[in-house]
């Protein structure tokens, strides 16, 4: 089970790259898709926003640590990466907790704030 996320954003496509952006775009799906199929990755999640401040969309990918971890080394991931940095603005990429993973982090903070005065 995913207990892991890369969390991949961006903005604005480039002026004057628009067809290059949407190339790009499917390349990526279809690389995601093929990365799920082979176990390489969990799922993946694309969100196409309404314009709004900076962020144009994302891509969510579901995994374990090590596939996560395994993916962020993987030479046609970071070839997507490169390609779609030519062709959008704001590119980002996080690394987070999801599912399984989120019980064990909110007990982290749990603790850190129980060292930490409270105002009433």
């Amino acid at each position: 089970m995913a207990d892991r996320v890369l969390f991949i954003s961006w903005g604005q496509v480039v002026r004057g790259r628009e067809a290059r952006s949407l190339e790009s775009f499917s390349e990526t799906i279809g690389l995601y898709g093929r990365l799920q199929q082979e176990g390489k990755i969990e799922s993946f999640d694309v969100v196409l926003l309404d314009p709004s401040v900076d962020i144009d969309g994302y891509m969510a990918i579901h995994g374990s640590h090590e596939q996560i971890a395994a993916l962020k080394e993987d030479e046609d991931f970071r070839s997507a990466l490169y390609d779609g940095s030519m062709v959008v603005d704001n590119l980002k990429m996080a690394e987070g907790y999801t599912g399984a993973g989120i019980a064990p982090q909110m007990e982290m903070y749990q603790e850190a704030i129980a060292k930490v005065p409270q105002l009433v």
